[in-house]
């Protein structure tokens, strides 16, 4: 079982921010707050997700990933809160969050469904989310030219979800999920996360006045298929999920566990197992 620490991260996100505060790049930056907008909502959805799958297991699983499942709301429900902190600069900055109003109707049809559906769900979009924090922690040009206190929020909160990528996809399997739905699920996330994701990025380059520019798709066209890129990289990794010995675990932590060791004074523990 993993060993979720619940840390305070020792940031001021009251602060203004630029507009463009990856170092001045409209692409890299709408792109990187579209996400933001998205995991108040998603990070709400997997820790209900979580929590009903817990609930749902035979009273002796519930023991076994009872501290577990603690800290990985713990971990969460921080996410959560400081992306909605973030998000807030956001909306003082004029940008609109479509992409939560989409998903929250997406998730109110779901709720007709079994928990079991939702923590399949949860399990996929964790491993986006691990593979893209791996993506991230491994090449740290991408947030070179940010805020330092923003910097830190991103790889802080990459290194975590990496810590917990297990979580949800170790329930499932307890849960007796099999593997037609768990492969579904994978598929309609990525499906839905892409799309939302473009959609919002190209909003909030509307919003920007940087939509029809150049430079805005060159930059872009670097970001995402370029030699290290979000997508090219990517592909490879996402695959994995398809594989029928496939688990999070083997996707290698060390950089998530150097970030945390190194960057231990950027933050407070509040509770360890």
């Amino acid at each position: 079982m993993s060993e979720l620490v619940i840390r305070k991260l020792l940031i001021d996100l009251a602060e203004p921010m630029p507009r463009h505060w990856n170092g001045g790049d409209a692409f890299s930056s709408a792109l990187l707050n579209a996400l933001s907008m998205s995991f108040p909502v998603g990070e709400q959805f997997f820790i209900d997700s979580v929590r009903a799958g817990h609930k749902a297991l035979p009273e002796a699983e519930q023991a076994r990933f009872s501290r577990e499942v603690q800290g990985f709301i713990g971990q969460e429900a921080t996410h959560r809160r400081l992306h909605g902190l973030f998000n807030d600069q956001l909306t003082r900055l004029g940008y609109v969050n479509h992409w939560e109003v989409r998903a929250r109707a997406r998730l109110k049809r779901m709720e007709r469904l079994n928990c079991r559906h939702a923590v399949a769900a949860t399990a996929a979009t964790e491993h986006l989310t691990a593979i893209l924090a791996e993506w991230l922690l491994s090449r740290p040009q991408m947030l070179a030219g940010a805020p330092a206190r923003l910097r830190t929020l991103w790889h802080w909160h990459a290194s975590e979800e990496s810590e917990h990528r297990c979580t949800a996809f170790d329930l499932y399997k307890a849960l007796g999920g099999d593997e037609t739905r768990r492969l579904r699920w994978m598929r309609l996330v990525t499906l839905f996360f892409l799309m939302d994701l473009l959609r919002q990025t190209s909003h909030n380059l509307w919003r920007d006045g940087e939509l029809m520019r150049w430079r805005t798709w060159k930059s872009g066209w670097r970001f995402l298929f370029g030699a290290g890129g979000l997508i090219s990289s990517n592909l490879k990794p996402w695959r994995t999920y398809f594989k029928g010995d496939f688990h999070p675990a083997q996707q290698d932590d060390q950089l998530s566990r150097d970030w945390l060791s190194a960057h231990a004074s950027d933050f407070t523990v509040v509770s360890r197992p």
